[in-house]
């Protein structure tokens, strides 16, 4: 089964596995995840160009961190952080690009620069003119759930329904998109695992997934390296690397066509494996 996602005008990214590899790329100072951050603008590429030679199908950059109680950067900053990247690395590959913003400024200019997809983790609330600007450049967006900021969102979060209440959440602002003139195709639904979200919060989304799937929209997964996981796993965030790819496997068999990952190489290896053991299977049955 070949997993595409439309891009603007008659492109598309696509892969032969079960799932999409969007790859990292924190170009902040404090990004929770990454045992070094990163230091220039040639060092980010280096690491772009080789997640994708590594098999991502997509590379997120993000200037501003999400990480559980980091503070929101001012527009200067995230542009500088992000767009010198964004420009030098489409001077150097084709890949897929997703700029990771909230903001319309920071959106044009990315998409100025060669940037194909728009993933906001407000899902396009904190700045609405961004949905005018996403439908006209006829890009796909990713929307996530989220509650609160960065700063606040893991102060006692509260859900009777975890599961439904991000369902219906994302259903609506997928809605509130296409009645902008953003394709339902090309609007993608990310849960938002960790962003303020219990750890059984956490657990009901990922394995109730197939529940946010039902709404037909292509699901994105965010789980690399997240605190539910080291929850779990009782490992500090540099090794959740085994837990992160055990989630994922189970994320992608409930319907996730997405997975926003650090560890590429290792997240290929899953899914060719999760692939030829479920066709093999298939067959037996046949």
């Amino acid at each position: 089964m070949r997993v595409s996602l439309p891009l603007s005008g008659k492109r598309s990214v696509s892969t032969k596995l079960p799932a999409l590899v969007m790859g990292i790329l924190n170009t902040t100072p404090d990004s929770f995840s990454e045992k070094k951050p990163i230091r220039s603008i040639e060092e980010a590429v280096e690491r772009a160009l080789r997640m994708a030679a590594d098999g991502a199908d997509i590379i997120d950059i993000g200037g501003e961190s999400t990480r559980p109680g980091a503070q929101y950067v001012s527009l200067e900053e995230e542009l500088s952080r992000v767009i010198p990247v964004i420009k030098l690395l489409r001077q150097q590959s084709s890949v897929t690009i997703s700029i990771d913003t909230r903001k319309m400024a920071v959106l044009a200019a990315a998409l100025d620069a060669g940037a194909d997809i728009l993933n906001d983790i407000s899902a396009m609330e904190d700045d609405p003119s961004i949905m005018d600007l996403a439908a006209s450049a006829d890009i796909p967006v990713i929307l996530v759930h989220k509650r609160g900021t960065p700063k606040t969102m893991q102060q006692n979060p509260y859900y009777q329904d975890s599961l439904i209440e991000v369902r219906d959440y994302l259903f609506s602002r997928a809605s509130i998109a296409q009645s902008v003139g953003i394709p339902g195709e090309k609007i993608v639904l990310d849960p938002g695992i960790g962003f303020g979200k219990r750890y059984e919060d956490n657990l009901m989304l990922i394995t109730g997934l197939a529940e946010i799937v039902s709404g037909g929209y292509p699901v994105l997964m965010a789980l690399s390296r997240k605190q539910c996981i080291g929850q779990i796993t009782g490992r500090d965030t540099a090794d959740r690397m085994a837990g992160t790819l055990a989630a994922n496997m189970v994320a992608v068999r409930n319907g996730a066509s997405l997975l926003r990952v650090h560890d590429v190489a290792q997240t290929c290896d899953m899914l060719k494996v999760l692939r030829e053991t479920e066709t093999n299977w298939n067959l037996s049955k046949k």
